[in-house]
């Protein structure tokens, strides 16, 4: 039975029990955003995995300088919007790009620079921060539709404190665990599924498996009425270390990839007309 969640029916999946849960992913993730390193790109194991790599080439990747740039323009807009960071905003395209059906610019556009998708004022442009992502969506559209690999914009969170640990003592001013580096990824990969929700309509069976890899990083209350969900997240064993939690980002949007645009098959091949016997195949009749 579909449960309906804020604006959208998510099936036996949803990601958010009412707009105040939603909230509390967003202002976590923003959270986890003022505490990482200025965009120190965590390390992935992408050499080890044997997947091919999307060659490079036109879409052009947004190097370091513009990804930093990226960052400053998105700190720019003004209050009281709430834009997504760089890390959300990437975890977001995905999420756009699973949908079955191709979700026009226009339409999502307006959540990167505002997670309610207000109207930006007059006096802001966006005309170079939406460039600038526009070429993420290029290159993730690329990667995601040819089933390559991709390096998620996950970063590593920053440490407060050089002081060691005290045995025993319970530190409530202590880092996050590293793999914690993901959840800003996960909340913008779960807004747009919460604003797009095509995804979800599709046959859940199929959908619990990589969503698990996705959504094991929720809070639990997150996921409410989402038995199966929760029991698969329950059967996965954790992530060893960030490295490994980013490849399963990846690997989760490939296989869903593969439930919402497949792939298409080449046509078969017309089987060769039979020649009659004693005939000469290269003779033709005139």
């Amino acid at each position: 039975m579909a449960t309906t969640v804020g604006r959208a029916s998510l099936h036996a999946y949803p990601q958010f029990e009412g707009p105040g849960s939603f909230a509390r992913i967003h202002n976590a993730s923003r959270e986890f955003s003022t505490t990482k390193s200025p965009l120190h790109r965590a390390e992935t194991m992408r050499d080890n995995l044997r997947m091919p790599s999307a060659k490079p080439g036109k879409p052009l990747a947004l190097t370091e300088a513009e990804l930093d740039e990226l960052q400053r323009l998105v700190d720019a807009v003004p209050a009281p919007l709430e834009p997504l960071d760089v890390s959300m905003i990437d975890g977001f395209l995905c999420g756009v790009l699973l949908q079955p059906q191709t979700i026009a610019p226009a339409r999502w556009l307006p959540f990167v620079t505002d997670v309610d998708a207000r109207a930006l004022p007059r006096s802001f442009d966006p005309t170079r921060l939406h460039a600038l992502v526009q070429r993420r969506h290029a290159e993730l559209e690329t990667a995601i539709g040819q089933r390559h690999w991709f390096d998620p914009w996950v970063f590593e969170l920053e440490e407060d404190s050089d002081e060691p640990a005290v045995p025993g003592v319970e530190d409530d001013d202590a880092a996050p665990p590293p793999i914690d580096a993901v959840y800003p990824w996960v909340a913008g990969f779960a807004t747009a599924l919460e604003t797009f929700p095509a995804l979800m309509a599709l046959d859940a069976a199929a959908l619990t498996e990589p969503l698990a890899l996705v959504y094991r990083h929720l809070a639990p209350d997150d996921l409410e009425d989402a038995d199966e969900l929760l029991a698969e997240i329950e059967s996965l064993e954790p992530p060893a270390d960030l490295s490994e939690a980013v490849e399963e980002l990846v690997r989760a949007t490939l296989l869903l990839a593969d439930i919402s645009r497949p792939l298409r098959q080449p046509p078969r091949a017309r089987p060769a007309r039979p020649q009659r016997a004693g005939a000469d195949p290269r003779s033709r009749r005139r």
